[in-house]
């Protein structure tokens, strides 16, 4: 044929490639495939055969299609049942399909054939001397031969046919097109138009060939040596069983069970326990080691072996230990080490009690999670962490079902087994942020385990024997109670970690922060120092947190720069002070909030709690002309709007209930006026209800014109006769009342035994006025008008 572009049906080919030179047949079913086969039957029967990129495509592009294929003779045709037709062709030289302008209702391509140019034929790359030739062509036929030989059956009817071949072109493609090689390393013989290149091509697949099939052989001599005539039904299983010993990963199920059953005779539990162990390893015994149930049997067993039924770990007893441990890892946190202390008394005296749950709650940063681990030093405990935060699964808690591989226990069980004792210290971490699905409620599987009365038999789908939990200390921690589920918040010992006040964190960063990051960042104590000032700066000025992690991440900010200082610069001890803080830890981010300059008019300072702390928050109420509307800004949550209403209701009949005749009572008043109350940072939403008393003072004093004190602050919820209702936070608030120099707090009357039990330092400087009734601060903050 010539090298003239010519234009042809293209039949594509799914899962396979065609050399040329070659006469076969296969079978074809697609409507566009049968539509070209014919058109090429109507003329000279000539067609382009190429093979598709994937062969899942039904209607295949341009772009689907391998450019180079070969160009075919349809030889002959039979018709099949159900539309399918089995086509025989000669392939007669590779071609390049350079476009394809027609691809409905059968694909059409512009084909141009292959022929080497002189030019071509002249250099080294694109053809041989005749010895090369001749060497190619004895060392292809050799190879095959030993191939051959390894495969008896692979080429035996193109063998003679090699053999006689004199075209090393035409010999490599007929060898090409008898191996067993994926379509791909086919696809890139057909590409190799150079001869001598595609030789080099062909010598690696087959010598790789011819390894693989005497590793094969090798396989199959060891199984025939190991095995009988009648054990031929176990011939896979014998040849995986060879295969293990050549990677040096042989499994022995005879001596796995006598493993097990020592093990078990060393294992302390209960005769029940012994019992049905004993029982699975028998079972396990009758198994084929290399079926599926064998590999979830062999699993059950090791799990049931390594977990402690009855092995126990002896606590430390002694208290002032304890008390020492925890003194030395935590500043503060009283109530947590009293309960401690508490529960080790009682075990002394008792020699068991029960493990309390305790549950920490608190805001990020507090030392909730870190608290646990020195419990565990001080009790000599082993510790398992179990993060809780974002599991969904049940499974996660009670385990799966064995009826299928992969099975495994739930966390509990696994912390368990990780422990090694049946009374180990378990952290439940973030236990307010388990969900459930369409999997189940995990906090529902949580109330078994955290039940004293429940958890002596504690049933994992998986392991499906009771497991006595009762031994385990278990300790969670929460930044809110509100996510968690009644019944389950019933089952927990609630203690609440509030934020430290700043002189607490002073402390905390000078006597553990300072240390750990001068440690973690390869600094003595003699290279960096950090002043008293500088740290009190650092925690006012750089951190807006209830606890101190951010406080930490400061300092060591302060350390790398420091590192960095000392290693470049070479200097030998580095000073913070505030002089030069901002040299190291950047620009201050944050401004205490201080009190007004002076007394004004409708402006009333109340306290805020937030998850990073307490906050000052100034409402500003302003009265204009209008037409009686009551406007609310500053992104006020619904209960602070139903406050802000329930304030303006209470002012309203105040002045009605003393028969006053001023602006208070009168009704054309507030119909002639408009109300727009105001919490500045409009960016941040705000909610709650104990802003109430400090939305009735400043609304009372926008109404009567009288100045409010502006050294005071106040926090409440009203009622709509003016009681003063109780609120939680109060450290909080106190806190950041001290920090905007705020001299008078009224806190309701209520909330009196909260604050007795708060440190001193907290209510140091601070004068506490307890009110019953909002009366009873206007009456105190109020100026009369001048």
């Amino acid at each position: 044929m010539d090298n003239q572009i010519k234009t042809l049906p293209v039949i594509a080919l799914r899962g396979m490639t065609v050399l040329p030179g070659m006469l076969i047949h296969f079978d074809i079913s697609r409507e566009m495939t049968l539509a070209a086969v014919n058109e090429a039957m109507a003329g000279d029967r000539y067609v382009f055969v190429t093979s598709q990129k994937d062969a899942d495509i039904d209607k295949p592009s341009y772009y689907d299609l391998y450019e180079v294929g070969v160009i075919a003779r349809i030889k002959q045709i039979v018709k099949l049942q159900d539309n399918l037709m089995r086509i025989m062709i000669s392939s007669k030289q590779r071609a390049t399909l350079l476009s394809m302008p027609q691809s409905s209702p059968f694909l059409i391509g512009d084909v141009k054939p292959y022929e080497p140019s002189p030019e071509e034929l002249s250099k080294d790359s694109y053809e041989m001397n005749e010895a090369e030739k001749e060497a190619a062509l004895r060392n292809m036929k050799e190879m095959f031969a030993v191939y051959m030989v390894e495969n008896p059956k692979a080429g035996k009817s193109i063998y003679d046919k090699i053999q006689k071949e004199r075209d090393l072109g035409t010999l490599l493609d007929l060898i090409g097109m008898n191996l067993p090689i994926p379509m791909e390393r086919r696809q890139d013989l057909l590409e190799c138009f150079s001869v001598p290149k595609r030789f080099r091509e062909l010598s690696k697949i087959l010598a790789n060939e011819i390894e693989i099939s005497k590793i094969r052989e090798e396989y199959r001599e060891k199984v025939k040596d190991t095995i009988e005539k009648n054990q031929k039904d176990y011939f896979l299983r014998e040849q995986m069983k060879v295969i293990r010993d050549e990677l040096g990963d042989s499994v022995d199920p005879q001596a796995d069970e006598e493993k097990y059953y020592e093990k078990l005779a060393q294992l302390e539990c209960s005769e029940e326990i012994y019992e049905k162990i004993k029982e699975e390893i028998k079972r396990l015994k009758s198994l084929a080691s290399s079926s599926s149930e064998y590999a979830v049997a062999r699993g059950y067993v090791e799990t049931l072996l390594d977990l402690p039924w009855d092995r126990m770990s002896i606590d430390n007893m002694d208290l002032s230990h304890a008390a020492k441990v925890l003194d030395k890892d935590h500043y503060g946190l009283e109530k947590v080490k009293e309960r401690i202390l508490e529960f080790l008394a009682v075990r002394s005296l008792t020699g068991k009690g029960e493990s309390p749950i305790i549950c920490l709650v608190g805001p990020p940063g507090t030392g909730k999670t870190s608290i646990a681990k020195s419990i565990a030093k001080a009790l000599d405990k082993e510790y398992v962490r179990i993060c809780l935060g974002g599991v969904r699964d049940e499974a996660e808690i009670r385990g799966h079902r064995r009826t299928y591989v992969g099975a495994m226990p739930g966390r509990l069980i696994a912390g368990l087994k990780k422990a090694k004792v049946k009374n180990p210290l378990m952290l439940l971490d973030e236990i307010d942020k388990v969900s459930s699905d369409y999997k189940g409620d995990t906090s529902s599987a949580l109330l078994e385990v955290l039940d004293p009365e429940q958890n002596r038999n504690f049933t994992d789908h998986y392991v499906e024997l009771p497991v006595d939990l009762s031994e385990v200390l278990f300790l969670c921690t929460a930044n809110s109670l509100d996510t968690i589920s009644r019944p389950l918040l019933d089952r927990m010992e609630i203690i609440e970690l509030s934020g430290y006040s700043e002189n607490e964190k002073f402390h905390i960063g000078k006597d553990y922060l300072i240390p750990k990051q001068l440690e973690r960042n390869g600094l003595s104590k003699g290279m960096l120092s950090i002043h008293a000032g500088a740290l009190r700066k650092l925690i006012t000025g750089y951190t807006k947190e209830a606890g101190v992690r951010g406080l930490e991440r400061q300092i060591g900010k302060i350390c790398r720069k420091a590192a960095k200082q000392i290693v470049t610069e070479e200097e030998e001890k580095i000073k913070v002070t505030t002089k030069n803080l901002s040299e190291y830890a950047g620009r201050e981010k944050y401004d205490v909030n201080l009190k007004n300059d002076k007394d004004e008019v409708g402006i009333v300072r109340g306290l805020a709690w937030t998850s990073v702390g307490g906050d000052t928050l100034e409402i500003e109420v302003n009265i204009m002309p209008g037409e009686g509307h009551l406007e609310l800004t500053g992104q006020l949550g619904d209960v602070m709007k139903e406050s802000a209403q329930i304030a303006l209701t209470y002012v309203r009949s105040l002045g009605m209930r003393k028969g006053e005749k001023d602006c208070l009572a009168s009704g054309e008043f507030y119909k002639e006026h408009d109300i727009h109350i105001h919490v500045p940072e409009g960016a941040v939403p705000k909610d709650g209800p104990s802003a109430g008393v400090t939305m009735a003072t400043a609304i009372y004093s926008a109404v009567t014109g009288k100045k409010v004190r502006s050294d005071v602050a106040m926090t409440g919820e009203v009622t709509l006769r003016g009681r003063v209702l109780p609120i939680g936070g109060l450290k909080e608030k106190l806190l950041a009342a001290k920090a905007a120099k705020i001299k008078t707090v009224f806190v309701p009357e209520k909330n009196r035994p909260d604050i007795e039990e708060l440190d001193a330092e907290i209510t140091e400087g601070l004068e506490l006025v307890f009110v019953n009734n909002v009366e009873e601060i206007f009456s105190q903050v109020l100026e009369d008008k001048k």
